[in-house]
């Protein structure tokens, strides 16, 4: 035991004295010019003489961190380590995950008592990481929202936003009589709206577990509990995804999005399903410019009734003339 502490006591005492001598040496650096004392500037990243202004050294890289802080609460608030957190996950990222495979540090495979031992701990490990059933909700719950966001294409600040829609109601107790999955999808659907990415019920409903109806009525209650500000979806917001999947060119984008602020401009668009006048507005730009697009095609994209398209196709033209011939 009194070699290994006196092991342990000479490396410390070897440490320190590179320690010291490291920073002798550095202590010791004089200006190239007039052999002065140099002095380094945080705030620009230089080296610089104290004595003639030289600056001998710049773009210095800041190993410290990126906030600032003016006092010591701020700087207790403000260091953290690790990866931020996040709203997508139920314990916001904190806690600790043991992956499945059965390898160690090496890549060697584990032995059978010890893969009993990590089965275990994995067991434990998610035993805590959901300890009571508010907790076990919400992980259900965000991982609905993340494998309908991945389904639809949305973005991580839809997800975000969603993740964080879902806590407000579960935290003011609006899940009673309702599903997670319904919540769930509502939540993601306001989200997508908020954020200017909007998919339509029926998107919703494809790739949820719940009926359309059941989603519009969870979205309505949410948005009216929780004084949600979300604009009315407008139908321009639908056009760049239907044009990307069409394989249509910028023309005739440009041209959809020419007609349907001609039809809001003539005030056609009131009380239309802003998902089918995107879709018209797509398939008419697409004769105007000679892109040949079925109108099959496009109902499929948009996943709305080939009728709906016609209507609103010919409503659009006409909205056209009346304002050309004006």
């Amino acid at each position: 035991m009194s070699e290994n502490v006196q092991r342990f006591t000479d490396q410390r005492t070897t440490e320190y004295t590179r320690k010291n001598e490291k920073t002798e040496s550095s202590e010791d650096v004089r200006c190239p010019e007039c052999n002065g004392q140099l002095a380094t500037d945080t705030e620009h990243g230089e080296t610089v003489c104290r004595d003639c202004g030289l600056v001998v050294q710049e773009d210095e890289i800041d190993h410290g961190p990126e906030w600032r802080a003016f006092n010591s609460n701020e700087k207790d608030k403000k260091s953290r380590v690790g990866a931020p957190t996040t709203e997508m996950m139920h314990d916001k990222g904190l806690s600790t995950n043991i992956g499945w495979q059965d390898k160690d540090a090496y890549g060697k495979s584990l032995s059978s008592r010890q893969r009993q031992k990590m089965q275990r701990l994995r067991t434990w490990n998610e035993r805590f990481r959901t300890r009571d059933s508010k907790e076990r909700n919400l992980k259900q719950a965000l991982g609905e929202v993340d494998r309908m966001a991945s389904a639809l294409g949305l973005p991580d600040n839809v997800r975000e936003t969603a993740s964080v829609i879902y806590r407000r109601a579960l935290g003011d107790d609006l899940l009673p009589g309702r599903s997670i999955e319904g919540v769930a999808t509502a939540a993601l659907y306001a989200a997508a709206r908020q954020a200017g990415t909007p998919r339509s019920l029926d998107e919703l409903a494809n790739v949820s577990r719940v009926e359309k109806d059941e989603i519009a009525r969870t979205y309505r209650y949410i948005v009216r509990e929780l004084k949600l500000e979300i604009k009315p979806a407008d139908p321009g917001s639908y056009v760049p995804r239907f044009a990307s999947d069409l394989d249509l060119s910028d023309e005739s984008e440009r041209r959809a999005r020419t007609l349907l602020e001609t039809a809001k401009a003539e005030g056609i668009h009131s009380g239309k399903s802003p998902v089918g006048l995107a879709a018209a507005a797509v398939y008419a730009a697409s004769l105007l410019t000679n892109e040949k697009v079925t109108q099959s095609e496009v109902s499929e994209v948009a996943n709305i009734s080939e009728v709906t398209i016609r209507n609103r196709y010919h409503e659009l033209l006409e909205a056209e003339e009346n304002v050309q011939v004006q």
